[in-house]
């Protein structure tokens, strides 16, 4: 097995998705790791039950299979070790309670998933520890805002919704001058298109829900972090007893398999989209990072390696009042896109966007927000659908 992981090392993406995190002769030469559900494992003798020396102990500290998913994350994150938790929001707030004790100060982009600032303005304010949210352009200026009792800074490039890019390099370094963690939710990219930990991130967050498993039928969430903090990291993770079940580690370890050539897809169309939206009057503005008209469009092809197949337009509409009915009648019309929360996988969703949680970054104000997940159908078929939205708009 060295010389194939020497090997995949400098292997094109999809070779590595295709053999990493397995190993065949483990498991008498079967392509695929065994489902092994585990609550108890024996011990030979009670001295090794006593010392816990072996490999597994008991199911929520490891099974081959979580291990061949949490190996597979490894590689693709580069990172010292990964842990596996029953959602993506469970992959946030796991590593803040990790880090975070009562009396601390955190700093959380303003453009963040919605649960993640829930669990923000609710547990962590219980848990006594300061919260405050920055600009997601913020960049170098992040400096002014750091406390004597900051330990950690919380970053999301894109921005849920709104797509704000971060300068991911230069929020890390200030961060680590003042000592504090930083961890990124980095799921819109996967590790294909943006590797947080070589651009200073410590702790890298995904919602595997989406891209890796890529089939709209599984909810884990993945925690991967670098030598520094992978010890506290793990301990957390044991602490609070959290753990992915064998069943969807696996869904996921054969979605990661096409990833690579699914998330070419998804790009591809969803570019198309964007671009031909861009030039609609129907549309006051596109909000998607690989456009070169988005504002923090620069930073995104400094340090990415590719966009996936989620982003936002703004609806042209002149009266507030009708904000809601115009994006109802968009929505309502649409016979390919489903309404539905959660992307990444094979479908077209669609979803008008709440922003009323923004404490600095504000919502657009030319019309509603609709966030697309454009799926795998053909981007004709796409287009006609979305035609038949901006249709209903105007009769609304």
């Amino acid at each position: 097995m060295k010389d194939k992981d020497t090997f995949l090392q400098n292997a094109g993406i999809n070779t590595r998705l295709s053999h990493i995190g397995n190993s065949p002769f483990d498991f008498h030469g079967f392509v695929n790791p065994p489902v092994v559900h585990a609550s108890t494992v024996l011990f030979p003798n009670a001295r090794v039950m006593e010392t816990h020396d072996q490999k597994y102990t008991y199911g929520t500290r490891g099974t081959p299979t979580t291990d061949a998913l949490c190996e597979a994350m490894d590689a693709l994150e580069g990172s010292a070790g990964t842990v596996i938790v029953p959602s993506g929001l469970a992959a946030v707030t796991v590593p803040f309670l990790a880090y975070l004790s009562a009396g601390d100060h955190a700093l959380i982009v303003d453009s963040v998933y919605g649960p993640t600032r829930f669990f923000c303005d609710t547990m962590l304010k219980r848990l006594g520890i300061e919260v405050d949210y920055y600009d997601p352009l913020v960049g170098a200026g992040i400096e002014q805002l750091f406390k004597p009792n900051t330990r950690l800074v919380h970053t999301e490039a894109p921005g849920s919704n709104t797509f704000e890019m971060q300068d991911i390099p230069a929020i890390s370094a200030a961060a680590h001058r003042h000592g504090c963690v930083v961890t990124m939710d980095n799921t819109w990219a996967t590790p294909l298109y943006f590797k947080p930990l070589d651009h200073g991130v410590d702790v890298s967050i995904h919602a595997v829900t989406k891209y890796p498993a890529g089939h709209s039928d599984i909810v884990m969430g993945t925690v991967s972090a670098n030598e520094a903090h992978w010890g506290r990291l793990l301990d957390a993770h044991g602490q609070l007893g959290i753990c992915g079940a064998p069943d969807d580690a696996y869904q996921v370890l054969r979605g990661l398999r096409t990833m690579g050539i699914r998330l070419e897809r998804h790009q591809e169309s969803a570019l198309a989209i964007a671009q031909w939206l861009e030039g609609r009057e129907d549309v006051a503005r596109v909000l998607h990072p690989a456009l070169p008209s988005f504002p923090s469009h620069a930073i995104w092809k400094r340090d990415f390696k590719g966009a996936s197949g989620i982003f936002s337009f703004v609806l042209a509409v002149d009266d507030p009042r009708k904000f809601k009915a115009k994006a109802h009648a968009f929505l309502d019309a649409l016979r390919i896109f489903g309404l539905g929360y959660s992307w990444g996988g094979f479908e077209s969703l669609a979803l008008q966007v709440n922003l009323n949680d923004r404490r600095v970054t504000k919502a657009p104000k030319e019309g509603p927000v609709i966030r697309l997940q454009i799926g795998l159908e053909d981007v004709a078929d796409i287009k006609a659908d979305i035609e038949k939205g901006f249709a209903a708009v105007r009769q609304a």
